[in-house]
């Protein structure tokens, strides 16, 4: 009798959610969907790679970040009776609908993400704001600070503002820019913009 064995990505194989260049994103704090609340992001292709929809809750207690197609990459819940701002992010396998705790944030002076990597090295990272702009760096608490990603408004060539509500990303290469979205989610909801 002969066995079918499925088809699985070995670890050894590239995440499309990781490159090995710097990578630029547009986040657009606006849900696709008519009069929802969320966000869209676009590569530097401009094709839709994330979203990001409430529906009618903004600022929800529970919200999945899903690539174009709606799979869900993670889900970020929001923890009961925390004075300040504090969520877990949930990891979704590809191949079922089976999640597993990826990472905490915590908001008390500033926003930490304590998380385990897919080698299982617990890491920290930080999200330390800009003096004067809005937007932020993540950086790499382990590995002395490393800028991991950083966040600013999107601007022109001209250098005009392209709106309150318009980002770009930018990640560093070798980091899974889908595990930094869901950071970049939990900022937003932590200071109310999702």
């Amino acid at each position: 009798m002969s066995r079918v064995y499925p088809h699985r990505p070995s670890p050894s194989s590239p995440s499309p959610y990781m490159s090995s260049k710097l990578e630029s994103f547009t986040i657009w704090m606006k849900s696709l969907v008519f009069n929802t609340h969320g966000c869209t992001v676009y590569n530097s292709k401009g094709e839709i790679i994330y979203r990001v929809d409430n529906y009618d809750n903004k600022c929800g207690q529970e919200v999945y970040l899903m690539d174009i197609r709606g799979n869900v990459l993670y889900s970020l819940r929001q923890k009961k009776l925390r004075l300040f701002g504090c969520w877990d992010g949930y990891k979704w396998d590809d191949c079922s609908s089976n999640k597993q705790l990826w990472f905490h944030a915590t908001k008390h002076r500033s926003i930490c993400v304590n998380s385990c990597d897919h080698k299982g090295r617990g890491c920290t990272y930080k999200i330390v704001r800009m003096n004067g702009k809005q937007g932020f760096k993540i950086v790499d608490e382990d590995q002395e600070g490393a800028l991991v990603a950083e966040l600013k408004q999107k601007q022109t060539t001209t250098g005009i503002n392209l709106g309150d509500d318009v980002f770009t990303l930018i990640v560093q290469p070798h980091v899974d820019h889908s595990f930094i979205m869901a950071i970049v989610m939990v900022y937003g909801l932590i200071n109310n913009h999702i």
